[in-house]
């Protein structure tokens, strides 16, 4: 006859603790069903269950229970009957879902919320862990603070997108930027990241950059700003404001290539995607030059935007070459791209800022708004407003702790 026990061990944190534990149940033939741990500021939590033959369960504990006095941890035992055990296997089959949680820095009352929506809608919590770094206590203020928190949820949301319109509420009543996926193999292999660039690779719009050496900048904004909220097709708002470029000189495109604000942690995801082995791609309803530009100094794969017609003067004409990039050819594009590099759509990722993003983060695999326009924002499944744009890394389960032994944290 055969039983199961529960050992649970804590206490500080020690070297050869497992390996100690394992030799005692090795002796005895023992079967691991399960085992998890977790070390929090060199506090141990360890769990163990096994099966074991009733005629060496007592000796088991009592040798167990002599070993933990030696190093210093506490241990308890408790007897899981086999319909215990069963039903906890039935339970594991359940749909498993990621949530992901960042800020630049988290409070038990936004942690604490975002549990609640989950456990509203019947999700159990089957783990935690932090992806980011510890904060200093000396100097909190240290750059690049942030903090990141993953859930592992298991079973199905009672309202996936009542959950999601939760969540959303939250995250900008309470200052936190979240992620909901399915744990499915994809979301361990996403291989195709496709950005918009003005306003999300880069903290500004060229076209306006463009605008104030033309001295238009006023109405080009205006025009801007309407089309990113979806107020006026993108089209039509494109022709309308490169028309008003008509005269500049196109030596004025590279000073402002020069001095082109990057965002925040720009330099971080390229390193951490090119090593990883990712396809990058710029989808833009900007220019060809400034992306380009991008692409040689951050190694980038495709660049599709649009191209300024300059004449014989060397002046910009006032009309650009070939269709122009607005939101359903960024998805296209999206498309196109998969394609060619044989990547499921599943493995996608799309991450822009305005109305034209649209389209192409809810083609994506895992669509994210980045410091987004309120409607792009509501439509996006995932979206960061708190941290730089490097937030995407915690998105796709990187850890800082991984991250530094490759000397790129």
């Amino acid at each position: 006859m055969y039983e199961q026990i529960l050992i649970r061990v804590s206490g500080k944190d020690r070297a050869g603790l497992t390996a100690s534990l394992m030799e005692i149940l090795a002796r005895y033939d023992t079967q691991i069903l399960d085992i998890g741990q977790a070390v929090i500021h060199s506090s141990l939590s360890l769990g163990i269950l096994i099966r074991i033959a009733e005629k060496h369960s007592g000796q088991v504990m009592k040798e167990l229970l002599f070993k933990a006095t030696d190093m210093d941890v506490n241990i308890g035992f408790a007897p899981v009957t086999d319909d215990e055990y069963d039903a906890w296997v039935g339970r594991q089959g359940k749909n498993r879902y990621i949530l992901t949680i960042i800020g630049r820095s988290l409070s038990a009352a936004q942690i604490g919320a975002a549990a609640q929506v989950a456990t509203d809608q019947g999700l159990n919590i089957d783990s935690i862990r932090r992806l980011t770094g510890r904060m200093s206590l000396r100097n909190p203020a240290a750059k690049n603070v942030r903090a990141c928190i993953e859930f592992s949820l298991r079973g199905t949301p009672a309202d996936r997108e009542k959950m999601q319109a939760e969540l959303m509420h939250l995250s900008g009543e309470m200052g936190f930027d979240f992620s909901l996926q399915k744990d499915d193999m994809y979301r361990r292999m996403r291989r195709l990241i496709c950005f918009d660039m003005d306003s999300t690779l880069i903290q500004t719009e060229c076209i306006d950059e463009l605008a104030d050496r033309a001295g238009v900048g006023k109405q080009v904004r205006a025009i801007t700003e309407s089309a990113m909220r979806g107020e006026i097709d993108f089209k039509e708002s494109f022709t309308r404001r490169v028309a008003l470029l008509k005269g500049l000189d196109a030596s004025v495109m590279q000073e402002i290539a020069d001095k082109l604000p990057i965002t925040e942690g720009v330099e971080r995801l390229m390193s951490v995607l090119k090593t990883c082995g990712y396809k990058i791609a710029i989808l833009s309803g900007g220019f060809t030059f400034f992306g380009e530009y991008l692409q040689k100094r951050f190694g980038i794969d495709y660049v599709y935007a649009n191209e300024l017609e300059i004449g014989e003067d060397g002046k910009l004409t006032g009309k650009f070459v070939g269709e122009i990039v607005d939101g359903r050819r960024k998805a296209d594009l999206l498309k196109l791209i998969a394609q060619m590099e044989k990547v499921n759509m599943a493995q996608t990722i799309a991450v822009g800022d305005g109305a034209n993003d649209l389209p192409m983060i809810s083609e994506a695999g895992l669509g994210i708004a980045f410091h987004a326009k309120p409607r792009v924002a509501a439509n996006a499944g995932q979206s960061i407003n708190t941290i730089g744009i490097d937030g995407v890394l915690y998105f796709l389960g990187f850890k800082d702790s991984h991250l530094g032994e490759q000397g790129i944290l």
